[in-house]
């Protein structure tokens, strides 16, 4: 099992001695720490345990270096809280264990180093000080270690106490995408840009393509190492470095996070839920402006406090929402730790419940406050936070990766949780949406109430058109969602749709007397008249009724009995189904299907005056295409 354990504890306590005596390896890399004596930045060695593959990060312990701390102890599975026995806890001891806390490790152990410099009684007085220091902590009851790095004594049960305590570190989950958060960024002659950082979740494979985010920008595995060896594939919990083709290592820096291309997306604005530190100076307000730690990445923001008094007071803890200053890669669930601007201090924690959500107004914080407490119970069940997201969604609903940049699951976890609502009748799959089925019910109420007021309106038309009940029932919900609401009221039998008109399946056109005496008349002239029929003005004339013009055109359009050609020319739908059905049958014995208007107007007995409408209105119905001067009969 791959485990990555991490130092933690105040500068000059011996961390990188320690390490270097469990390891034979320095961590202090740098010719300014070999110079001054002291860790700046993170520091990496290996141990093998036999059944565990221990992955060491050494950070660094002055109160100057807390962020490349951060940025080491954002991946690590066990800490070990190192305290000199000839200092006891110190301010950074003090700190580096708050920032454990917050991040939430539950394992580790605390190592008394410098054994050797004082007697009994004052390791004893160092222990009663670490126990105080861990009470009601994760700390609280790991075991106590001592040591001398120098002499090595100790060193054998510090061992066999790291493998113990690894034995209690979880299996990392393995519901959740790849993402590689980088710490180090370097070339390596004849190689190029090689990356280093600890797979927080997924595989990473030789020749994968990978995104660089938040740059958005593709990159190529050329190979991947794990504890200094060449190997295929790396997984979750290993250090891993990673050799980049296609990119030069300047334009990649700590924070930046690696993940397969389209499977997450940098943000600005992330809710979460927060503590804040007993001792911090001062309460978490409003528009206080802070520094945020997520994995290996640092960014200022601005702090919206989602609570009734618009702050969180020290050894309380409550919702925020974090608007960022420059874009980063957070995941749902994941731990981070807020610091003040300016002088930098830790005063607080949390863990992360939305990495993309809406901008909140202050005046809807008991509204969001509601659905935060429901995101963060609904944490670790697939199927019940897939229920509230497509919930959420409401109307517009929410496709598969949508889900998965907003959770960080893999496509088949979410793939499952949806098929169990389905089943459940809590979710409606639209096309390539997903959304409530209540709020699929309320749609399909909404378009039969649209398709009725728009018969109420016009009594006289045959239906709606598509497009105009989308424009006005359906504007705000994407094409699929509409398209899967009509299919559905279709397949109920509640809603016909023909010739792009959507009509109720219980309407009919109700005619008034006068009316049905009116259509009557016109069709009986209009069928006498075959191919030849009058001008419409004549048409209308000749039938003597009191039924105003205008009424009477639209009366004619609406009841599919009469076929307008054109502006002049109206003709029965018989005597064009007629023509249309002739067209067809003689089509294969002209040349190619091709006809010219002298052997239309020959086959349709007409004159020029009602071929030329005739072959343009065929030409806009598609019965026929123009080809040149002929026409082909499609």
């Amino acid at each position: 099992m791959h485990i990555i354990v991490g130092t933690a504890g105040h500068i000059d306590h011996g961390k990188t001695t320690l390490i270097k005596a469990l390891t034979g390896t320095d961590t202090d890399r740098l010719p300014e720490e070999k110079k001054r004596g002291i860790t700046i930045d993170l520091g990496f060695a290996e141990l093998d345990l036999g059944d565990h593959s221990i992955g060491f990060v050494d950070v660094p312990g002055h109160e100057r270096f807390v962020k490349n701390m951060l940025a080491g102890a954002s991946g690590i599975d066990l800490v070990l809280l190192i305290v000199a026995a000839d200092e006891g806890v110190m301010p950074q001891t003090r700190e580096h264990f708050d920032i454990c806390r917050l991040l939430g490790i539950q394992n580790g152990l605390v190592v008394v180093t410098k054994k050797d410099m004082v007697d009994e009684e004052l390791l004893d007085l160092v222990r009663l000080d670490v126990a105080e220091l861990a009470e009601g902590s994760f700390l609280e009851d790991a075991p106590v270690i001592a040591v001398s790095s120098t002499d090595g004594e100790g060193l054998d049960e510090l061992r066999e106490a790291i493998a113990m305590a690894a034995n209690l570190v979880g299996v990392r989950r393995d519901d959740q995408v790849t993402r590689f958060p980088i710490d180090r960024s370097f070339v390596i002659k004849g190689f190029g840009t090689v990356v280093t950082g600890t797979l927080a979740s997924g595989e990473i494979r030789e020749g994968d393509e990978l995104e660089l985010l938040p740059d958005q920008r593709k990159v190529r595995v050329r190979g991947l190492q794990t504890h200094g060896k060449p190997t295929a594939i790396a997984v979750a919990g290993q250090r891993v470095a990673v050799n980049l083709a296609g990119i030069d290592h300047t334009e990649v820096v700590r924070g930046m996070t690696l993940s397969k291309p389209g499977t997450l997306e940098p943000t600005r604005v992330i809710d979460a839920h927060v503590e804040v530190l007993k001792d911090a100076p001062k309460p978490l307000r409003s528009r206080q402006r802070v520094r945020i730690h997520i994995g290996t990445a640092e960014a200022l923001a601005r702090v919206q406090v989602i609570e009734e008094e618009a702050e969180i007071l020290p050894g309380t803890s409550g919702y925020v929402q974090l608007r960022l200053e420059v874009p980063v890669t957070a995941m749902m669930g994941e731990h981070f730790i807020i610091r003040t601007y300016s002088p930098q201090t830790t005063i607080a924690g949390g863990i992360m419940i939305d990495p993309m959500p809406p901008k909140h107004r202050a005046r809807d914080s008991a509204a969001v406050r509601g659905s935060l407490e429901n995101l963060r119970a609904a944490a670790g069940d697939h199927r019940a936070m897939t229920a509230f997201l497509v919930e959420a969604a409401g109307e517009r609903g929410v496709e598969i990766n949508g889900l998965q940049v907003r959770t960080g699951w893999k496509t088949g976890v979410i793939r499952e949780a949806l098929a169990a609502n389905v089943a459940a009748g809590a979710v409606i799959a639209a096309e390539a949406f997903w959304l409530a089925a209540r709020t699929f019910e309320d749609l399909k109420l909404r378009a039969v109430e649209a398709v009725e007021a728009h018969h109420t309106t016009d009594r006289l038309s045959k239906g709606i058109p598509r497009d105009l009940l989308r424009d006005k029932a359906f504007r705000k919900v994407p094409p699929g969602i509409f398209r899967a609401v009509i299919a559905e009221l279709e397949r109920e039998n509640k809603l016909i749709t023909a010739q792009d008109l959507v009509k109720l399946a219980s309407y009919s056109q109700q005619l008034s007397p006068a009316e049905a005496a009116f259509l009557n008349h016109v069709e009986k002239e209009l069928l006498a008249a075959g191919l030849s029929p009058p001008k419409i003005d004549e048409v209308l004339a000749s039938a003597d009724q009191a039924i105003p013009a205008a009424q009477a055109k639209k009366l004619l359009a609406a009841t599919g009995v009469m076929v307008r050609v054109s502006d002049e020319f109206i003709f029965a739908r018989a005597s064009i189904d007629d023509l249309t059905g002739l067209l067809h049958e003689r089509a294969e014995s002209f040349p190619n299907r091709l006809i010219d208007v002298p052997t239309f107007k020959e086959l349709a007995g007409v004159s020029r005056k009602y071929a030329i409408p005739l072959l343009e209105y065929f030409d806009r119905v598609g019965i026929t295409k123009r080809a040149g001067d002929k026409r082909i009969i499609v």
